[in-house]
């Protein structure tokens, strides 16, 4: 699935360069910042501001940034989910990149 047209004009592959860049920069700021950077703060989950019950994927925020910074116990201890999760979000982060690299490969059209 294509976030953009799929025919495109020189003018148009703003979209798609733009995309690419980001995601190309979102794995290397979340590297940046600090493991524990999501550990404190305000809850976010809907199940926990409404209803004060955890949700299946209540901590996977925190469990996936700590995944990425390669700290396994860490991030398992937040959400035992973030093995099946974060493969996921490496494949379709994979898929993205791949297909906006392929649409900026493609020939222009007059």
């Amino acid at each position: 699935m294509y976030l953009y047209p799929l025919y495109m004009t020189n003018e148009n592959k703003i979209f798609p360069l733009l995309w690419l860049i980001g995601l190309v920069l979102v794995p290397i700021v979340l590297w940046i910042l600090p493991a524990s950077f999501f550990n404190e703060g305000q809850a976010t989950c809907l199940s926990r501001i409404f209803f004060d019950v955890e949700c299946f994927f209540c901590g996977i925020t925190r469990a996936v940034m700590h995944f990425h910074h390669f700290e396994f116990e860490e991030a398992i201890y937040y959400n035992m989910l973030v093995v099946l999760v974060y493969p996921a979000l490496v494949g379709l982060w994979c898929l993205w990149t791949y297909q906006s690299y392929k649409k900026l490969r493609q020939p222009a059209v007059a």
